[in-house]
């Protein structure tokens, strides 16, 4: 048992930013539910990344949004966190991580609402559409999804990316909502951020995280495995290698929710 709480707390404190940001997600979930359904909704409103905030608060509400999850439960996310963001944080480290997090979240929040923008334009969305609410992480845990696909040791990543593009396309093809071109957009962005990923290695662990921080022996991340001289002798062993949900039609919808 003392083995296993200390592989834990190795594993979270190896992840600051990903179990800061689930803390901050604990405390306003509960906040959120000790809140009038109509003042939820008036609040969560002042927080949403819709067409209305971001032409009058973006960098405000870009934030904002990022610490609500309406009206849903935070166990699911605890387990979603620790699933796919704390992996991406040991590998890519806090820095990097962050920056795909960012990136997802604002590219896919901008791609998102400037399309419902253009729907509302062009009479394929209610006027009422630009006061939607829009909040939540799901975005910024779609990048993440997609960019761990230069995790995945070879030749796996391939069925990883194929079953990630699958889980995320078929709802934009068969009734796309605002939400579901925001996650599609996502997992394209935490794609296109193979620089931030390169080096970090593929399928080996480079962080500190439990099975992610042995040390690797010198020269790792390329192609060959180069031992030194000591690691060579006879007796020495080397060193080991770790192992926003509610949807919104784009053509006229009758209610405009929120993504989780």
């Amino acid at each position: 048992m003392r083995r296993f709480l200390h592989t834990v707390r190795v594993w979270i404190t190896s992840a600051p930013g990903t179990y800061l940001w689930l803390a901050a997600l604990f405390v306003t979930t509960v906040a959120l539910h000790r809140m009038s359904p109509d003042f939820e909704e008036d609040f969560l409103r002042q927080r949403s990344t819709n067409i209305h905030e971001l032409s009058t608060s973006p960098l405000r509400v870009l934030i904002s949004s990022a610490f609500w999850i309406d009206g849903g439960s935070w166990l699911p996310y605890a387990v979603l966190y620790t699933v796919f963001h704390a992996p991406a944080e040991h590998w890519l480290g806090t820095p990097r991580w962050l920056a795909v997090v960012a990136l997802a979240h604002v590219g896919a929040t901008l791609i998102s609402e400037g399309v419902l923008s253009w729907a509302v334009h062009h009479d394929h969305a209610p006027q009422s559409a630009v006061n939607t609410l829009d909040i939540g992480v799901s975005y910024a845990l779609a990048g993440v999804i997609g960019v761990l696909t230069y995790r995945v040791p070879r030749p796996w990543h391939l069925p990883y990316l194929g079953a990630v593009l699958i889980f995320f396309g078929i709802p934009l093809i068969t009734g796309p909502t605002f939400t579901d071109l925001g996650h599609f957009s996502a997992v394209l962005i935490g794609l296109a951020c193979y620089p931030i990923a390169r080096g970090r290695g593929q399928g080996r662990g480079r962080g500190r995280g439990p099975g992610l921080g042995l040390r690797p022996v010198r020269g790792a991340g390329r192609a060959t495995d180069r031992r030194t001289e000591r690691d060579r002798r006879p007796g020495t062993p080397g060193a080991a290698w770790p192992g926003r949900t509610a949807r919104t039609r784009i053509a006229a919808p009758n209610a405009w929710r929120t993504r989780g």
